[in-house]
């Protein structure tokens, strides 16, 4: 496993580290070689104050001094005067040399203010404007998975709102629907769908160069969680790789055919959110809140991004409304009350459903049995919010292109 982490400079505060961390990684982002994002090929990276060193895997095709030309001019007015770029290029296997890597030099002033004279063969015409780039790809240019119908994205703007407990249980229903169902744990932080699904212990096969999702009462899972070598592994990874990552287990999983793939989201509304609305074709979001008027800030900036990035919202779905006292069985909002019928009515898309804070849903999760599994009093809650979803779904669904191969 790569280390992420970066060297420290004297010369900047811990805020300007971060403003400036943060700013490398959208221009990683946004910078495209070919239709696909260069963060999907960064297999290290570090930075030392104005060095930015980069071990990068790319295509066979790419130019990779076009590349550092103009990652350094996109870079540079973020402070990055010297890009490093150690590269990998697929062997070809017609030439003598098939077993030679291609590398660029280990030390390369992209942005050199004091730059020796060049010679007329040299001169290269210069402009001040910056390179045009590939404009990111959008949710209408992308083709529908060959064997998924509908994927769904379970969302929240904030954690600890019970979104995996949600996404989960939304899962069970749907398959207790007579549907065939996947989960894609994409909260590559907090990776809990193996422990919750009670499959915490098995790890995924390779076939192909591929998964092979992990079985799961029936259900196709593949999480990050699986993949690491015990509950206590932190994932210590900046955007580019957690972003790499996630695009690793959708493109290069062997996926049944399934009716609904049903992936939940890390909370907030960063990188790994913004690189699946540009790269997989989502049929619709769920967002998850709470009443508490913190969560529901928090809400609105998911459902103003997905509605900024043009995934329909399929709904949302209101936890933890009300809570009854197990030995007075008195009813009391303790998050407050109606918001998410708020936030329904302000963006004009259904309340799917509302739920309660009951300590028997967090109990069954925990022993890897959710409610819609166990078939316990809650239950009935999920599989009235799976029916909605059923209900307008079809209105979002994008065409499948069966020719599609991978």
């Amino acid at each position: 496993m790569f280390n992420f982490m970066k060297k420290k400079s004297k010369a900047e505060t811990p805020q300007q580290r971060a403003e400036r961390d943060s700013a490398v990684d959208k221009v990683l982002l946004g910078y495209e070689v070919g239709t696909v994002s260069i963060a999907t090929m960064v297999t290290g990276l570090e930075r030392d104050g104005q060095v930015l060193t980069l071990d990068l895997r790319l295509p066979k095709d790419s130019n990779p001094e076009q590349i550092q030309q103009e990652l350094g001019q996109l870079l540079h007015p973020h402070g990055i005067r010297t890009i490093h770029m150690n590269v990998r290029l697929p062997a070809d296997v017609k030439g003598a040399g098939a077993s030679l890597p291609k590398a660029m030099p280990k030390t390369t002033d992209a942005m050199a203010t004091h730059a020796k004279p060049a010679t007329q063969a040299d001169q290269q015409p210069t402009s001040s404007e910056p390179p045009i780039t590939k404009a990111a790809p959008t949710q209408a240019s992308l083709a529908a998975h060959p064997r998924i119908r509908h994927i769904i994205v379970v969302a929240s703007g904030k954690g600890g709102v019970g979104k995996s407990t949600t996404t989960v249980n939304i899962a069970l229903a749907l398959q207790k629907l007579g549907n065939r169902v996947g989960v894609l744990d994409a909260d590559i932080y907090g990776p809990s769908m193996p422990t919750m699904l009670g499959v915490a212990d098995i790890k995924p096969e390779l076939e192909n160069e591929q998964f092979v999702p992990v079985e799961a009462h029936s259900i196709a899972m593949l999480s990050i969680g699986s993949l690491l070598d015990s509950d206590n592994t932190p994932v210590a990874w900046r955007g580019p790789k957690a972003t790499g990552a996630l695009m690793q287990l959708y493109n290069q999983t062997n996926w049944p055919q399934l009716d609904y793939l049903v992936i939940d989201m890390p909370p907030g509304t960063g990188d790994i959110q913004l690189t699946l609305a540009q790269r997989i074709p989502v049929t619709g979001a769920v967002i998850v809140t709470t009443p508490q008027h913190v969560a529901l800030m928090d809400a609105q900036k998911g459902v103003e991004m997905f509605n900024k990035t043009n995934i329909p919202v399929l709904g949302v779905v209101e936890n933890m409304a009300l809570h009854t006292c197990s030995n007075c069985n008195h009813t009391e909002a303790i998050f407050g009350s109606g918001g998410g019928e708020f936030i329904a009515e302000q963006y004009q898309v259904p309340l799917l459903g509302q739920l309660p804070l009951a300590s028997g849903i967090r109990a069954q999760v925990d022993k890897g049995v959710p409610s819609v599994l166990a078939d316990d009093e809650f239950a009935s809650y999920y599989l009235s919010i799976a029916k909605n979803i059923e209900t307008n779904i079809a209105k979002f669904a994008k065409p499948v292109d069966d020719k599609r191969i991978f």
